[in-house]
């Protein structure tokens, strides 16, 4: 009698597809699901503007640190199952999360979330330049980048909703039935792929922790302990800092010492043939070379506009967060465009010249946007600006990642996807970093200097600075509710604060599109030319279970 027939291979692995951007999505929603929410845990935990920095980095961070490592480990254990142990334990931190009495304990979570985050994002890469190949694989990589740019502004609003309407908490609790959904598709549609001679490299794992956290450490804490000198005695648990230097200028010489000494580590085991961490040899790949650079540089200026943006409605304009994921809907409208946009026009166009359209696109909506923000800005003069910026993020996005993949060889895909989502999660942590940093001191200098022209005596004026950027905002609605009259200076201060980073951010976007000058086409992949004469395949196991 005849069998049932199954679902085709090809059918199945499409379906892959759908359920690998699923687990993309868990992890970028989530990070702008928080953007939103912030306002919320700040006025529930009563978390200070650098805990409100460190919500967001911490996660950032551990992300950073660890992306090489799961690279190679999912490379040698197998990519499928280490995405689903990353969005296991992100469902498990994100409960952490949601219980979270206070804001030490939910920055603790986020930063078991970033491990999660981790672990998924390499290999649904690595999955993707396994499981696809020629023009197939860039239809897969615009899916996946378009996952990217439509769920970076989809999650606000999804945040806005569920913190409005029931609590911020849910914001986290949301992502534990999507983890299951995603493990379950992922199990029945997506075959094991793996290269069991893979090793491990411990001491440059263990260095790249060392250089991230040390740099991000930095770039934070620099505005609160003092960049050269320290303003007080520095408590860390049971050890205090009494000495007159600031740790901050130590933490940065660290950081650059971890950085030599794993690039003359990754070298000596090059040389010995052993595989490292950062395999040197991968940047003799040109488009691998060039498009990591390309990709950190944009990627400091890329989302780094969410971070202010929501602050700055909820706290100047009043909008709830509902009402912020809103208009911030502009943003994923425009990226999704873009990225079917991008998808159409995959192998006709050079994925060069559609990155260089995207990072000028979102140029001219960051630099819109920052002519939009005033403390009397109609809310309705963000929406274009909002969209082009969208548009671009659509059209960059994927292209980018094509770029970068497109001449490394699959069984290397797992340790390149690790590089270069490293080379991005770095730019993002670098670039939160700095454009935090920089609305939060230009809003306190601008602040200051308006209250010093009102003769406000210098004990107010400190007190009233303190309380705004302290609060990253969330005191200026106090300010009004109290009848003082500093509530017009703070929200111009803020404002001025917004449109000082989005300027920044726009910044390094043009030093992106100017770095990709020397990205070029690029060979076709390689498949593409040596699939009629057989190209070594990944080791895929023979159960796809």
């Amino acid at each position: 009698m005849p069998h049932a027939r199954l679902p085709s291979a090809d059918a199945r692995r499409w379906w892959g597809l759908g359920f690998i951007s699923g687990a993309v999505s868990l992890i970028v929603v989530d990070s702008t699901i928080v953007n939103v929410a912030i306002p919320a845990v700040v006025g529930d935990l009563g978390i200070s503007s650098t805990e409100v920095q460190w919500v967001q980095e911490v996660y950032t961070l551990a992300f950073a640190s660890l992306l090489l490592l799961f690279g190679a480990l999912a490379d040698r254990l197998g990519r499928r199952r280490m995405m689903t142990a990353g969005v296991a334990l992100f469902a498990v931190a994100s409960v952490a999360a949601a219980l979270a009495p206070s804001g030490g304990l939910l920055i603790l979570a986020r930063a078991v979330q970033g491990i999660g985050g981790a672990l998924i994002l390499p290999t649904t890469l690595s999955l993707l330049n396994a499981t696809f190949r020629g023009r197939e694989r860039g239809i897969a990589f615009a899916v996946w980048g378009s996952t990217i740019g439509g769920m970076a502004a989809l999650g606000p609003l999804l945040g806005g909703w569920l913190t409005t309407s029931f609590s911020w908490r849910w914001a986290f609790g949301i992502n534990v039935p999507l983890g299951a959904i995603v493990i379950a598709g992922v199990l029945l549609t997506i075959r094991e792929s793996r290269e069991p001679s893979t090793r491990i490299d411990l001491v440059g794992s263990a260095l790249s922790v060392v250089l991230f956290g040390t740099l991000v450490f930095g770039l934070i804490e620099g505005r609160s302990y003092g960049w050269l000198r320290s303003r007080d005695d520095i408590s860390f648990g049971s050890f205090t800092w009494t000495a007159d230097l600031s740790p901050i200028p130590v933490a940065f010489a660290v950081s650059a010492v971890s950085l030599v000494v794993l690039l003359l580590w990754s070298r000596h085991r090059g040389r010995a043939g052993r595989s490292s961490l950062l395999d040197l040899s991968l940047f003799r790949v040109g488009t691998f070379a060039r498009g990591n650079v390309v990709a950190l540089v944009v990627s400091l200026g890329e989302f780094g506009i969410i971070l202010s943006l929501p602050l700055w409605l909820q706290f100047v304009l009043g909008f709830d967060a509902l009402r912020t994921g809103l208009v911030l809907l502009a943003l994923a409208i425009g990226s999704f465009a873009a990225s079917g946009l991008a998808g159409a026009f995959s192998g006709r166009l050079p994925a060069v010249v559609v990155v260089r359209a995207g990072i000028a696109a979102e140029m001219v909506g960051i630099v819109g946007i920052a002519f939009a923000v005033g403390p009397d800005a109609g809310w309705g003069w963000l929406l274009p600006p909002l969209f082009v910026y969208g548009f671009g993020v659509g059209l960059a996005t994927a292209q980018l990642t094509g770029v970068v993949l497109q001449d490394v060889p699959v069984e290397r895909s797992g340790q390149a996807s690790g590089t270069q989502s490293t080379a991005r999660q770095v730019g993002s942590a670098l670039g939160v970093a700095i454009l935090g940093t920089v609305l939060f001191t230009s809003t306190g200098a601008t602040l200051a200097a308006s209250l010093d022209d009102q003769g406000l005596p210098a004990a107010a004026r400190d007190e009233v600075v303190a309380a705004v950027v302290d609060s990253a905002g969330a005191a200026i609605a106090g300010f009004d509710d109290a009848g003082q009259t500093e509530v017009a200076d703070a929200a111009a201060a803020f404002s001025a604060g917004t449109r000082y980073s989005a300027l920044t951010a726009a910044g390094f976007l043009a030093l992106g599109l100017i770095a990709s000058a020397g990205l070029g086409a690029g060979r076709r992949e390689r498949d593409e030319r040596s699939d009629s004469v057989g190209t070594a395949s990944p080791h895929w196991d023979s159960n796809p279970d």
